[in-house]
């Protein structure tokens, strides 16, 4: 298929990566195996955490979605010789999200429309990845966007699977923290200026993390835990692309308040 401007991909690359990855979902129900219990007993301290089949094919689909990107983005005219490991981060993160929830519904419909659902997301975010290669490219900034607001989604689903599926919080707050540093970390590098904010990342995903363990006892559903700490990740990164643009903070801090408060309001009426 001819590329139009250097933007669109060629389809047979993106069907056999797209392909790859939803095999390894598919395969997690065909194939049937018994748990391993990993167990550390140490003094006031016993971890235990099941291994299944699942868990690991979730791993696999990470990394082939992984190295299928570089794969995938060497076929785009303006990559040259750059590396592609600021593209893999959201697509990996897309897979691993998409595995936790796939793996907690029982077979049938459910996990059909899952599946079907975790297929689109997966497609829109190689597409939006490819197209964000080059700054020029006519529809740069509406893939921008939507990587964008696929980050938000994606962490939101994510924490209330977390939730959902009861994980041990010393499972809970680094899943939050890793999560929530990768995606504001690269929606700050989406602006198109070759820096990366790790400070900054590492600061939001601290702060999450924190909120996380903190409302880990508290008597809550996994759709308000979820609101709790999304409403905090778009907050402080808002805030950090305004005050890197020189915005005044007083400006730069409205806007991101607003929506916190917001959000944390739905978070306490909703059940």
């Amino acid at each position: 298929m001819p590329q139009k401007q250097g933007v669109l991909p060629e389809a047979d690359r993106l069907g056999v990566l797209i392909a790859s990855v939803l095999l390894t979902y598919a395969l997690t129900r065909l194939v049937q195996s018994p748990q391993l219990i990993v167990t550390l007993d140490l003094p006031g301290f016993y971890f235990a955490y099941p291994l299944s089949l699942s868990t690991a094919m979730t791993l696999l689909a990470a990394g082939l979605t992984a190295t299928g990107m570089d794969w995938f983005l060497r076929g785009h005219p303006g990559l040259g010789k750059r590396s592609t490991i600021e593209h893999w981060m959201l697509p990996t993160l897309t897979t691993l999200v998409i595995g936790a929830p796939l793996a907690l519904l029982s077979d049938g419909l459910a996990w059909g429309v899952g599946f079907g659902i975790g297929a689109i997301l997966l497609a829109g975010v190689f597409l939006a990845e490819y197209v964000v290669v080059e700054p020029a490219a006519p529809h740069y900034a509406l893939a921008r966007a939507g990587l964008t607001a696929l980050s938000y989604a994606l962490f939101l689903i994510l924490a209330a699977a977390l939730r959902f599926a009861a994980i041990r919080m010393f499972l809970l707050v680094p899943a939050i923290f890793i999560s929530a540093g990768l995606i504001s970390l690269r929606i700050l590098h989406l602006d198109g200026v070759k820096r990366w904010d790790f400070p900054w990342a590492v600061g939001i995903g601290l702060i999450c993390a924190q909120l996380g363990a903190g409302l880990h006892y508290w008597p809550i559903t996994p759709i308000q835990f979820g609101l709790a700490l999304i409403g905090p990740l778009y907050a402080l990164t808002s805030l950090s692309a305004s005050l890197t643009e020189n915005v005044p903070f007083n400006r730069a801090a409205v806007g991101p308040g607003v929506l916190l408060a917001l959000v944390w309001g739905a978070a306490a009426f909703l059940r």
